[in-house]
């Protein structure tokens, strides 16, 4: 392995292990995934030397989750082999490749044409063939999509994701990071897992989480004070 993968390796390994664990992540072969993917692929060459740091990492416009965060949303999500994701805000491509592995198929939506592309690019790279990235509004999820077993939201949201909620199965779920309007700052943002029962929609929080940049599309409408 040349020096500078085997270096990549390693920091991999001190993610999972110094950021990852510690966060009390324990589903198995999701650690695995995040030891496979390499996340240095999804950054950029401006972030390499950050690729396996806690920072929040802000790739061309868009704003990848802390790993120890998205782990544990993705354990959260319960990513099981048969299934259907939905990957919202999927920017680089990232948290579709760790879904690709665990998953039978992953769909990518991205709003932003370029980053789709450098999605494709990446997820080619690594031999990903059963992740189909889309271009459109995220708030609006895929044209004519339902039947998601699960849906990620690679972001935070401030308002309710109704449009996505009614393209999950019954007995799906939602994972997102959500933003309180007495909270714009987002320090108190909690992970929450909507489920669909039926016609019925259940919300319950997962953890506490740290503040992320919110979604496009799914930001709070300003209020006028007088």
């Amino acid at each position: 392995m040349p020096a500078i993968a085997a270096d990549f390796a390693r920091k991999r390994q001190t993610m999972v292990e110094c950021q990852i664990r510690t966060f009390d992540v324990t589903d198995q072969p999701l650690l695995q995934r995040f030891l496979d993917v390499p996340r240095e692929l999804f950054v950029g060459p401006e972030h390499q030397a950050a690729a396996y740091s806690d920072s929040l990492l802000n790739v061309r416009g868009r704003a990848m989750l802390r790993p120890l965060v998205l782990a544990r949303l993705l354990q959260a999500a319960r990513l099981e082999p048969g299934q259907r994701i939905l990957v919202v805000g999927a920017g680089a491509g990232y948290t579709a490749a760790l879904a690709a592995g665990l998953a039978a198929e992953v769909v990518a939506l991205e709003s932003d044409a370029d980053l789709a592309g450098t999605a494709r690019a990446n997820l080619a790279q690594l031999g990903l063939g059963n992740v189909d990235v889309r271009t459109g509004p995220l708030a609006e999820g895929v044209k004519g999509g339902r039947g998601f077993d699960v849906i990620v939201l690679d972001g935070a949201v401030a308002v309710e994701p109704t449009q996505l909620l009614a393209q999950l199965a019954d007995g799906g779920r939602l994972v997102a990071i959500t933003r309180e309007a007495d909270d714009p700052t987002g320090q108190a943002a909690k992970a929450m897992i909507h489920e669909r029962v039926g016609g019925n929609f259940g919300r319950r929080q997962a953890f506490s989480a740290f503040a992320a940049p919110v979604l496009p599309g799914f930001e709070r409408a300003a209020e006028f004070t007088f």
